[in-house]
């Protein structure tokens, strides 16, 4: 991975929660919170919580006696997370690594990460500490996207994107949100970190948009690939999210968009 990779500052964030989130989040957000909920937890840490999608359905399912604890490495991705949940004291905010997680052992019943552990640089590691801080017998529930031609936006993009940049075409899709889809690969990296039960199961859903164009914001200005756009040319940043947005009307239609997208859903248990 690319150290632009994890980069979600200036405008991305906000761009990120008002195109990105009812894009492609928001339904695995609600499933994920409704699996947790099944676990009744007490105290619940997220990790990679990014803009707070999954806070929220957290917050929304889980009892008012939970506690959650919602970290990211992103400063400005909490900043306007907390900006958008309601409730004073629900949720506690705070900046951290997944990787070194500032907590006790054993201090939660729950760790949940939503499309967040494709972007650790050393994914053991990040488990290792997820389990560290789980008591035992708790769960451990995560996501991250299937291969990028199981998700029709994100694979019209990127194709769009090469014709753009013909020479040096800008691959953060296929490289990091939907570089880590092998379920083997999942498997053998969690039972490395020591959890031995673990189930993985896909979930189809669809990405809707108003129209094409904003769904190429999406992907073009709310996510990394972004920086990659602008470290090629930054004048072009116009040009490259046209082009998508060109690309995603001849494939999807000139009105509202519809496509699938497909997620690999991860319970590990302590």
């Amino acid at each position: 991975m690319v150290t632009s990779d994890k980069l979600f500052a200036g405008s991305i964030p906000e761009i990120y929660d008002r195109y990105l989130v009812p894009l492609i989040f928001e339904s695995y957000a609600s499933d994920l919170g409704g699996r947790l909920a099944k676990a009744n937890p007490k105290d619940v840490l997220e990790t990679a919580a990014g803009t707070g999608v999954l806070t929220r359905a957290m917050a929304s399912r889980l009892p008012e006696s939970a506690h959650i604890v919602a970290t990211d490495l992103n400063q400005p991705m909490l900043d306007h997370a907390k900006m958008r949940q309601s409730g004073k004291g629900r949720v506690e905010w705070k900046q951290a690594d997944a990787l070194a997680l500032p907590f006790k052992d054993q201090s939660f019943d729950a760790v949940a990460c939503q499309f967040g552990v494709m972007f650790f640089p050393d994914r053991i590691k990040g488990y290792k500490e997820a389990r560290r801080a789980l008591k035992p017998g708790s769960h451990f529930l995560f996501s991250v996207w299937d291969r990028i031609s199981e998700n029709d936006f994100a694979d019209t993009v990127t194709e769009a994107l090469a014709t753009v940049f013909p020479d040096d075409s800008p691959r953060f899709l296929a490289r990091t949100p939907h570089g880590y889809h092998d379920a083997e690969q999942i498997r053998a990296d969690l039972g490395a970190a020591g959890f031995t039960k673990v189930s993985i199961e896909a979930v189809d859903a669809r990405s809707k948009a108003p129209s094409p164009l904003d769904a190429a914001v999406a992907y073009c200005q709310g996510t990394p690939l972004r920086n990659e756009i602008e470290a090629r040319n930054r004048s072009r940043l116009d040009e490259a999210t046209t082009k998508a947005a060109e690309a995603l009307a001849r494939r999807f239609g000139n009105g509202p968009v519809d496509g699938r997208i497909r997620a690999l859903v991860i319970t590990a248990i302590q």
